[in-house]
């Protein structure tokens, strides 16, 4: 199956929350090798202003990949995984994501891109506070960048 041109423009809603916990930020900081005081230690963190831990930056890839299921697991989309190569990834922090944060993410696909036979997808993943308590405020802006690779590459 062909990837849908017809995917660029297409909004993903958010699905099930996200929580952040201390824990999860611990074991992110470690696997990414963060060695920030904040990442570890309350009171270290609360000393710079945060109000708990504080996730090192790229902790929101959890989040957009969540959203980005969405699209992989879409039957109408035409992508098959085992022909998926990361291709880039970036991100916009509005506000530092810290321990107690309940995060949804909104996936936007910005553009497809046919090449050879296969395609390159750009998705947008908004991501922000959820729950109760929350502002529901901007947290961070994701952007992917994928290489679906076409049949024979």
């Amino acid at each position: 199956m062909a990837i849908n041109p017809d995917l660029a423009g297409r909004v993903y809603p958010p699905a099930e929350a996200y929580d952040v916990g201390r824990e999860k930020i611990r074991e992110f900081a470690r696997a990414v090798k963060a060695e920030h005081p904040a990442h570890y230690d309350v009171e270290a963190a609360r000393a710079l202003g945060h109000a708990d831990l504080v996730a090192p930056p790229t902790f929101a890839i959890i989040v957009a990949q969540r959203a980005d299921a969405q699209l992989i697991a879409d039957p109408e989309s035409g992508i098959d995984f085992s022909r998926v190569v990361h291709a880039e990834q970036r991100f916009t922090h509005h506000r530092p994501i810290v321990a107690g944060d309940r995060l949804v993410a909104e996936l936007h696909v910005d553009t497809v891109r046919a090449m050879g036979g296969g395609a390159m997808i750009t998705t947008r993943a908004e991501i922000t506070a959820a729950g109760e308590g929350s502002d529901g405020g901007k947290v961070a802006t994701t952007v992917s960048s994928i290489l679906v690779r076409g049949e024979g590459q």
